[in-house]
């Protein structure tokens, strides 16, 4: 093995010994174009994670559901026991294995959480910018499968923009924005299968209890589900 570089500052050869454990990192799908064209935007996708990361620290298996690039994933995978992900599109799922690193191991597979319920144990689960892709007259049967893949106690986070956000939105996002919500609009839908949600405000990468029409973002908390 070659000898790294001498940096000036000795401490800084833990980069060399990183880049030789890991590699460097590729970005993922989604978050490369982000970061090329708008790359304030991967500060605030990256915020999403850290809060659920916060929400869930120390949960057992966690579930995501809509992981697409799964770059944040990492995020959550510090603070909890293990994170299986899974997406619709076997583009997105393609695209995580081909950058898997075995020292962050993560289970993803191609799953549509409208066709059914992801099978094991997890004792939480998150979907971050999925909601809002979801038809209004399939959007009960998408929330009922994500609960019914969770344990008695399992707990659930939604985050999805704003309807007050949208006429920000690139045409991009537009397209696939087919059911933004106001904050009660999230609060009611998600109390049709949780018996308590607590839904919080968010601007650019910042979490916070504010008025829902200014949040531009919003995320649900939702805790002890309904039914079986």
């Amino acid at each position: 093995m070659i000898d790294p570089p001498a940096t000036k500052e000795p401490q800084y050869s833990e980069l060399f010994e990183a880049k030789q454990k890991h590699g460097i990192t590729r970005l993922g799908l989604m978050v490369n174009q982000v970061w090329n064209e708008d790359p304030k935007r991967t500060l605030f996708t990256l915020a999403r994670y850290k809060f659920v990361a916060r929400m869930l620290g120390g949960r057992k298996h966690v579930l995501e559901v809509g992981c697409a690039d799964a770059f944040g994933t990492r995020i959550v995978q510090q603070a909890v026991g293990k994170v299986t992900a899974v997406d619709f599109d076997p583009i997105f799922i393609a695209d995580v294995k081909e950058r898997m690193n075995s020292h962050w191991p993560l289970d993803a597979f191609v799953h549509d959480m409208r066709a059914g319920p992801v099978p094991g144990a997890f004792d939480a689960a998150y979907a971050l910018d999925v909601l809002e892709h979801i038809p209004e007259r399939d959007e009960h049967q998408f929330i009922g499968n994500v609960v019914r893949s969770l344990t008695a106690d399992g707990v659930a986070i939604f985050g999805m923009p704003s309807l007050a956000s949208q006429p920000y939105a690139s045409s991009q996002s537009k397209a696939g924005h087919v059911n933004c919500k106001q904050g009660e609009g999230l609060k009611q839908t998600l109390e049709q299968h949780f018996h308590s949600v607590f839904v919080f405000s968010m601007n650019d990468e910042m979490v916070h209890t504010g008025f829902y029409p200014m949040a531009h973002y919003l995320l649900g908390l939702a805790c002890h589900r309904r039914g079986p």
